[in-house]
């Protein structure tokens, strides 16, 4: 599996801002290959939704079939890569760029807001009960010091997956970074 999809041309983009497209997606990534049969039950969709989204996915590069099919009469379908990303201000040159970065974010806020509400304190241990949970910071940077901040918390993501792969209560854990300019106040 390739590390990243870099996309430049918002119709890419904007292909994958489907809601369910990204659910298909981030299972994929998340759970390995599997049918548009296997998908529609995770989904609660039909076998013919999935099948329809896992085209559109295959169509703009998002997926591959899966080369070690279980057998002839369903595709097995996989990630390639296992994250999307774009640049915000390349994207932002058309009015279809700006409108599929907007939707990408507000999809990204959506899926934390899931992963909150799906945590539940009674299946983990004491262990994952104390770090699980999110910060909120707020810094004064200009835009080269926020994406240093990007670049090395990636980095660090990387390092510390590799290091510790394959280690004893090892999850797959959801992180979320992301930084937003505060809006700014009108008047004195």
């Amino acid at each position: 599996m390739e590390e990243q999809y870099r996309i430049t041309d918002p119709q890419v983009l904007r292909a994958v801002t489907h809601p369910l497209r990204a659910r298909v997606l981030g299972l994929l990534r998340a759970d390995g290959p599997a049918t548009a049969s296997e998908l529609g039950r995770k989904l609660g969709e039909s076998s013919g939704s999935t099948s329809y989204h896992l085209r559109e996915l295959f169509k703009y590069g998002f997926i591959e079939e899966e080369p070690e099919q279980r057998d002839g009469r369903e595709r097995r379908w996989r990630a390639r890569h296992r994250y999307t990303s774009w640049n915000s201000r390349e994207m932002s040159g058309t009015p279809e760029g700006r409108e599929a970065v907007k939707v990408m974010r507000l999809w990204q806020a959506e899926a934390l807001a899931q992963v909150i509400q799906e945590f539940d304190e009674a299946e983990w241990s004491p262990g994952w009960l104390e770090i699980a949970g999110m910060s909120d910071h707020l810094a004064t940077l200009p835009p080269a010091a926020m994406a240093e901040f990007m670049a090395r918390a990636e980095e660090l993501l990387r390092e510390l997956g590799a290091r510790h792969a394959g280690a004893p209560g090892a999850e797959q854990v959801h992180i979320f970074v992301g930084g937003f300019p505060r809006a700014r106040k009108e008047g004195p």
